[in-house]
């Protein structure tokens, strides 16, 4: 029966085909435009992108140590909130497939604990397996992170992730200017850039730039470039000797940009390298890569040779000197606020932040016993116990209780304060809580953890007035771009820490020797480039 009906259905159609050709043409026209799209150029699919990274300067002449907590690890979509170039509706989001892995960025401070390290390497690459494969890989990292017991750890943590995404995945490196770019880092990574300024004013703008060079390869179907050309420059300085804001730094760091943009490559930077670590890595270094092999090497050479030209050029970024002549300067001065670095505890560098030496000076000063001596705010001390002591005494209470000197005692003992609570506030991301202790004219900032204070807010939210006060102390180096604007005045008190500005004294015993300004009289090095193998021959 099913049969006949088959039958019965085939006739009648090819009936109608004989008797109506246009009904033919009707029917076959859905074949011939499958046919059609099938010939079609496929839409091609975003590149899939991850995007990882561990930041940290760690001074290894500090006696503190750095904790996973302190990296404020974030994964997955929560990574987005960090780069404004990558927000939902960005053109360069739209770009590409975004697969964030973890991205962990930490305060300045001592070594990272081995064990923080290695959970915050397993949770990474537990991260990318589970979203493999990749056709590029966004790598943010700072490049002056200390590991206890492990050189290099931003080679060894690009070596462990090669080992997850493979040699193919195209990986754009980020830096900060003040990281390390060991050989291992070289070759491991494909397209590689860092800061210009300094201070970083242009952070963002550099991570944008190392995103953007990514999806440019990957669009053009350029691929990795085909030169890296890698000149380690035996110079190690501190930043406050190479800012971009004065002379040389200024020159040097203004050929960058031009030559970046030649034909036939694709980035080039400088690195002045960190200063207050002792490990092999830590020297300048100059890096180019692109297509040309002649203007790859070429333009690394010439930078590298302007380098070397200015080294003995370079000079604190502010007038310097002894704390008590820097106290001298400012109690005399008519111009306020008059800002004093203490530069040799600065968080921002990787000072522990609790070093009490300056402040026990400040309050042995005669001028500032009185209450209505010279008003000076003083950013800042941590002091966990102190900080319990004047919750409980309440703003306007009295607090007697001792701050400082928990983590780094070296140079003096833990201070005792005795004073009126002015502020309590709650909820800082790094200090957690911070209060604010009157002592004669000075006003004390006291945290539950260290905290570099470089913005306005940071001082109004707690009731203070930087720019209606007589001096402004601060544990920091250079002055951020809010508090040098503020500035009437400035000098960098050279003080005792972990990021002692005075590099001589300090104790290295690893950095590869000659180096300026160590070795006197050193000859001329080789600043001749040297290719770095892809990595596709790791």
């Amino acid at each position: 029966m099913k049969l006949a009906f088959s039958l019965i259905v085939s006739f009648y159609l090819m009936t109608v085909q004989a008797l109506f050709p246009e009904y033919n043409k009707k029917a076959a026209l859905p074949v011939q435009t499958n046919r059609q799209a099938d010939k079609q150029p496929k839409t091609k699919e975003l590149p899939r992108i991850a995007i990882a990274g561990l930041g940290i300067e760690s001074s290894t002449f500090s006696p503190a140590l750095t904790n996973e907590e302190a990296f404020h690890a974030k994964n997955g979509a929560e990574i987005f909130s960090s780069y404004p170039f990558l927000t939902a509706d960005s053109l360069d989001r739209k770009r590409a497939n975004w697969l964030p892995a973890l991205v962990g960025k930490s305060l300045p401070g001592g070594a990272v604990t081995r064990e923080a390290y290695e959970s915050l390497v397993r949770q990474t690459l537990d991260l990318l397996k589970k979203n493999a494969p990749y056709d590029g890989l966004f790598f943010d990292i700072h490049g002056a992170m200390s590991v206890v017991g492990l050189d290099d750890p931003e080679g060894d943590l690009i070596v462990r992730i090669r080992e997850v995404v493979g040699k193919k995945t195209i990986i754009s490196t980020s830096m900060d200017l003040h990281g390390n770019v060991s050989w291992r880092l070289a070759q491991n990574t494909d397209l590689i850039t860092c800061y210009r300024m300094a201070p970083h004013e242009d952070a963002m703008q550099s991570k944008k730039r190392a995103v953007e060079n990514l999806l440019a390869r990957m669009e053009s179907g350029k691929g990795k470039p085909a030169y890296k050309a890698w000149i380690p420059v035996p110079i190690l300085l501190p930043g406050e000797k190479t800012s971009t804001r004065i002379e040389p730094g200024k020159s040097l760091y203004a050929k960058v940009a031009p030559a970046s943009v030649q034909p036939g490559i694709v980035d080039a930077a400088i690195w002045i390298g960190y200063a207050w670590a002792d490990e092999p890595r830590n020297h300048a270094v100059v890096m180019v890569t692109g297509d040309d092999k002649e203007k790859v090497t070429g333009t690394a050479e010439q930078l590298a040779a302007s380098f070397w030209k200015v080294r003995s050029e370079f000079g604190f970024v502010a007038p310097t000197g002894t704390l008590q002549e820097s106290l001298d300067k400012a109690i005399a001065s008519q111009k306020h606020p008059f800002f004093i670095s203490d530069s040799g505890d600065n968080p921002t560098a990787g000072g522990a932040g609790d070093v009490t030496w300056t402040l026990k000076e400040i309050l042995a000063r005669p001028e500032f016993k009185s209450e209505n001596g010279p008003s000076l705010i003083y950013a800042s001390i941590s002091g966990p116990e102190f900080v319990k002591s004047a919750i409980a005494a309440g703003v306007g209470g009295k607090v007697d209780a001792y701050a400082g000197a928990k983590v780094d005692a070296r140079f003096a003992p833990p201070i005792r304060l005795a004073g009126i609570v002015e502020s309590i506030e709650h909820g800082d991301k790094n200090a957690e809580t911070e209060v604010v202790v009157k002592v004669g004219s000075v006003h004390v900032i006291v945290t539950q953890k260290r905290k570099p204070y470089h913005k306005e807010n940071d001082f109004t939210k707690l009731g203070l007035n930087p720019r209606k006060s007589d001096i402004v102390v601060v544990k920091i180096g250079y002055l951020e771009p809010e508090l040098y604007a503020m500035r009437a005045d400035w000098i960098l008190a050279l003080t005792p820490g972990g990021v002692d500005q005075n590099l001589e004294r300090l104790p290295y015993k690893r950095i590869k020797m000659p180096m300026f300004p160590f070795s006197k009289n050193m000859a001329d090095p080789d600043l001749s480039a040297k290719i770095v193998p892809s990595s596709d021959e790791i």
